[in-house]
């Protein structure tokens, strides 16, 4: 879905993606590799086919957009150094002439070495462009001219169907004082969003990104 905000085209990707085709500049937000391996390594049966899933997912979206930059806004590995990291700095390679850019969030605590290693660029607390401010928190945001752009809380919108039944979906919110992305990563939960007037939100479902 395209959209227009602040004067500016942006494409709402069903793949959890925002597209910004005047800077050819593709975000994402909490990405959070290593959260399974991390869960592993403490005794939790989770999948190991969860990063690389999420990562096979990201390839085809610098594929499809072939932009200049990715932009992490925000807990893009969820802790140490751990096997899903390194699957991570592998598939890295395959883009070389990309340009990487993390905005830290509160989960990105690796050494700035590691960060390097990998050819990622850090920005903290935000990365400003055009009428945007990318920030992982949005309150944080101290550029008061700027509309932020955030990550953080995984938003999620409930729909109901004529037989009532419930479903619940990822979703980009785009509010009066700031917008969230939704989270990147297949391995998170979801908190409910519920949009006042002249606010937006659109779901993404399994085929498409849609206004609700």
């Amino acid at each position: 879905m395209t959209i227009t905000s602040h004067g500016e085209e942006l494409i709402l990707d069903k793949e959890r993606a925002l597209y910004l085709p005047e800077h050819q500049l593709l975000a994402i937000s909490d990405l959070h590799l290593g959260k399974s391996a991390h869960f592993r390594s403490a005794g939790v049966q989770v999948p190991s086919t969860i990063a690389q899933n999420d990562l096979q997912r990201l390839g085809l979206l610098i594929e499809k957009y072939n932009p200049k930059t990715l932009l992490i806004n925000g807990d893009m590995f969820h802790h140490g150094l751990n096997s899903d990291i390194d699957e991570f700095a592998q598939w890295r390679k395959q883009f070389s002439g990309l340009n990487f850019l993390l905005v830290k969030g509160n989960h990105d605590r690796l050494a700035n070495a590691d960060y390097a290693s990998m050819q990622i660029d850090i920005h903290e607390p935000s990365f400003c462009l055009g009428p945007f401010c990318f920030i992982h928190d949005a309150p944080k945001c101290t550029e008061e001219e700027l509309y932020p752009i955030s990550g953080h809380i995984h938003p999620g919108v409930t729909i109901v169907g004529k037989a009532k039944q419930r479903l619940k979906f990822p979703c980009f919110y785009f509010g009066k004082e700031y917008a969230v992305l939704p989270a990147f990563s297949t391995f998170t939960g979801l908190y409910n969003i519920y949009p006042k007037t002249n606010e937006q939100i659109f779901a993404v479902t399994p085929n498409l990104v849609l206004e609700v």
